[in-house]
C-alpha cells in the first residue's frame, strides 16, 4: 500500500485538481466531524459528573457506615461482659446460655442503628457455636449455608495471623453475593455480613436508562449485583474508575464507579450511550445532512472533472505510455472529448503515424546489424577446434596411427561439412547431437581412457529448433577445463521437456564429474561477463549467452553451477516452439528467419 501510495503521479494535472478538491472538502467535513464529536464529549462529561458525584456519595455513606460498625464490633468485643463470658473456656454452660442470650438481644437491637447491615454473628471457639442475629430478608435455607460457610472459614483463618481478614470481603453463598466482615477478640470471632442487593437498594431509583443499571463488582471485574440485570456480556469493568470510559460489545455504554476503601469491591454506574445523547439528534442529524451533501458535492465534481479532462487526459497518457513501450499501432480513439482535446488526439495519430513509417526503415538496418553480430560470434567457435584437429592428426602420424587418421579425416569433414552449413539461425536438435557425436568421437581418439560420454534425448525432442554449435561450444568448454591427466571424466547431455513454464521449454542439461566452476567463475557467469583468469579471457559462455539472447531475447536463459558432490552443470532453457508469437521474444525470432 504504501509502495502504491509513493508511486502516484503527484506531479499531473488530476492529483492535482482531486488534492485541491480534497483540500476544501475535507477540512469542512473534519470541523463537522470535530463538532459533533466535542458536543458528544460535553454530554459524556456531564452525565459521568453526574453519575460520578452520586456513586462517590452512597459510596461514602456505606464506607462510612461500614467503619462504625468495625468500631462498635471491636468495642463489644473488648467491653461487653456477655461477649467475653462467651469465650471463656471456664464459663458454664448456664453461664455460657445467658451470655448467648443477652449477645442475641444487643445484635437484634443494633440492627437497627445499621440500615446497611443485614446480620450480626459471634463464633465462640470453645464451645465451636454460632450465633446470629439478622434481618428478617433471609431464609432459613440460606441462613443455614451463612452458618456452615462462616464457620468453615473461621477454622480456616484459626491458626493463620489476625490480619489475615484484615478488610471487608467477598463471599458467594448458596447463589448470593455477601460483603463479610470478620474480627477476633481472644477465643471470639466476631461479624456483620450485608448482602450486595441490600448495598445497592437505594440506588434502585436512580436514572440509569431502560437498559442501564448499577452494579456492584469486586476487584476482577466481575458482577456481584446489580439494579436491574444487564443483557449486554460485553461490558469490562477492570479498567479503573479514575475517569467514566465506553464499554459494551459495541462500546455503547457510559461506565464510571467508585472503589471502597473498606474491601476490593465497587459500585459503577452503567449507563445506554443512546439514551444520553437522546437530546442530541437534531445537532447530529445537521451535521450529517452537511457531511452527506458535502461528500455527494465532491463525487459530482470528481465524475465532471473525470468525463471533461481527466478521461481524455488519461486516454492521451495511456497512448503515450504505449508509444514508450514500443507499440506503434496504438491509435486513439475519437470520442466526443472539448475541442482542445479533439486537435491533439488528431495530431497524436498523425505524429504515431509517421513514427511508425520511420522507424520501419530503422528495423531493416538493426536486422543486417544483428545478423551479422550473429554470423561473427559464431565464427569465434571455429578456429579453437580447427588447432586442435590438426593437432590430433599431426600426432597420430607421428605414431602411424593410419586408420585413425582415416577415421578421424571422415570425422573431420562431415564435421567441416555441418559447420559450412551452420549458417542458419536454426537447425534440428538432432542434428546437433549428430554432429556433436562425431567431434566427442574426435576427442576420444585424442583422450583415451580420460573421457567418457553418453547423450540421452527423447525421440520427441530430437526436431527441436535450436542455435548450431550452441552445444559444441559447452562441450568443447567441458574437454578444456574438465579433462585432466588424473583420472576420467564422464560427460552427459540430457533433455527434458518443462510443461510448467508460461510456454513449453526444452530443458538442455551438458554436465560433467570434473572440478567444477571456481566461485570466481561463478560470479561472472551470473554478472555477465566473459571469465578472465592467467590464461586471458574465456569467451565460450559468454558467447553462448549471448547468441542466446540474440536469437531468443528474454525467452531463453542459461545457468551454471556445481554438481554435487563435484562437476559443471550448464543448464539451457530453449522455447520448444521459438517461431511462437510472445510479447518479448516474437520480434527477435522474426529477425533470425529472416537471415
Amino acid at each position: 500500500m504504501i509502495r502504491r501510495f509513493a508511486s502516484l503521479p503527484w506531479s499531473s494535472i488530476r492529483v492535482k485538481l482531486v488534492l485541491g478538491l480534497l483540500s476544501i472538502t475535507v477540512p469542512l467535513i473534519a470541523l463537522l466531524l470535530y463538532n459533533n464529536n466535542y458536543s458528544v464529549r460535553v454530554i459524556h462529561n456531564q452525565v459521568a459528573m453526574s453519575n460520578k458525584a452520586l456513586i462517590s456519595i452512597h459510596m461514602k455513606q456505606l464506607d462510612d457506615q461500614l467503619s462504625e460498625v468495625e468500631r462498635h464490633l471491636t468495642g463489644l468485643a473488648f467491653a461487653d461482659f456477655n461477649l467475653l463470658t462467651m469465650g471463656d473456656w471456664q464459663a458454664s454452660e448456664d453461664q455460657y446460655m445467658m451470655a448467648k442470650s443477652g449477645v442475641s438481644r444487643l445484635l437484634t437491637s443494633d440492627l437497627i442503628v445499621y440500615p446497611y447491615i443485614d446480620g450480626f454473628f459471634v463464633y465462640s471457639l470453645p464451645k465451636r457455636d454460632m450465633m446470629e442475629a439478622y434481618k428478617l430478608n433471609i431464609g432459613y435455607s440460606e441462613l443455614n449455608a451463612l452458618r456452615q460457610t462462616m464457620s468453615e472459614q473461621i477454622l480456616r483463618l484459626e491458626d493463620q495471623p489476625q490480619h489475615a481478614n484484615s478488610e471487608w470481603t467477598v463471599m458467594r453463598i448458596n447463589g448470593e453475593n455477601y460483603i463479610v466482615r470478620l474480627l477476633r477478640s481472644g477465643e471470639l470471632y466476631i461479624g456483620a455480613w450485608v448482602k450486595s442487593r441490600t448495598m445497592l437498594a437505594p440506588l434502585s431509583g436512580m436514572h440509569t436508562g431502560e437498559t442501564g443499571a448499577v452494579l456492584l463488582v469486586d476487584g476482577a471485574g466481575e458482577r456481584l449485583g446489580g439494579t436491574r440485570p444487564l443483557e449486554d456480556d460485553g461490558l469490562d469493568f477492570t479498567q479503573g474508575f479514575q475517569d467514566y470510559y465506553l464499554s459494551g460489545s459495541h462500546n455503547d455504554y457510559l461506565v464510571v464507579g467508585e472503589t471502597s476503601r473498606k474491601g476490593d469491591f465497587s459500585l459503577v454506574s452503567v449507563s445506554p450511550d443512546k439514551q444520553i445523547l437522546e437530546n442530541l439528534p437534531y445537532l447530529a442529524n445537521a451535521a450529517n445532512f452537511v457531511i452527506v451533501v458535502a461528500i455527494a458535492m465532491l463525487l459530482l465534481s470528481v465524475w465532471f472533472l473525470r468525463k471533461v479532462l481527466l478521461l481524455p487526459l488519461r486516454k492521451l497518457m495511456v497512448g503515450m505510455r504505449l508509444i514508450g513501450e514500443g507499440n506503434l499501432n496504438h491509435q486513439i480513439e475519437e470520442s466526443p472529448v472539448p475541442d482542445e482535446f479533439q486537435l491533439v488526439n488528431r495530431t497524436f495519430n498523425q505524429m504515431i503515424t509517421q513514427i511508425e513509417e520511420l522507424k520501419i526503415h530503422v528495423y531493416e538496418e538493426q536486422l543486417s546489424k544483428q545478423r551479422a553480430e550473429l554470423k561473427h560470434l559464431q565464427l569465434q567457435i571455429n578456429p579453437h577446434f580447427f588447432m586442435n584437429s590438426l593437432n590430433i592428426l599431426y600426432n597420430l602420424a607421428q605414431v602411424k596411427r593410419y586408420e585413425l587418421i582415416q577415421e578421424m579425416t571422415m570425422c573431420l569433414v562431415h564435421y567441416f561439412r555441418y559447420m559450412f552449413q551452420s549458417n542458419h539461425p536454426l537447425v534440428q536438435l538432432k542434428d546437433e547431437l549428430k554432429h556433436i557425436s562425431n567431434y566427442l568421437r574426435i576427442q576420444e581418439m585424442r583422450l583415451p581412457d580420460r573421457l567418457r560420454w553418453e547423450i540421452q534425448v527423447p525421440d520427441y525432442l530430437q526436431m527441436t529448433p535450436i542455435p548450431p554449435l550452441i552445444l559444441q561450444t559447452l562441450v568443447e568448454n567441458t574437454i578444456k577445463h574438465a579433462v585432466q591427466v588424473d583420472g576420467p571424466v564422464v560427460m552427459s547431455i540430457e533433455a527434458t521437456l518443462d510443461t510448467l513454464a508460461d510456454e513449453p521449454m526444452v530443458c538442455l542439461l551438458i554436465r560433467d564429474t570434473g572440478k567444477g566452476f571456481t566461485d570466481e567463475a561463478l560470479d561472472a557467469i551470473r554478472d555477465g561477463k566473459q571469465i578472465t583468469d592467467g590464461n586471458g579471457a574465456h569467451i565460450g559462455l559468454w558467447n553462448t549467452r549471448e547468441r542466446l539472447r540474440l536469437q531468443f531475447g528474454e525467452r531463453a536463459w542459461m545457468e551454471c553451477y556445481n554438481d554435487d558432490p563435484q562437476g559443471a552443470v550448464v543448464e539451457l532453457m530453449i522455447p520448444l516452439r521459438p517461431d511462437a508469437e510472445s510479447e518479448e521474444g516474437n520480434e527477435n525470432v522474426s529477425i533470425v528467419d529472416r537471415g
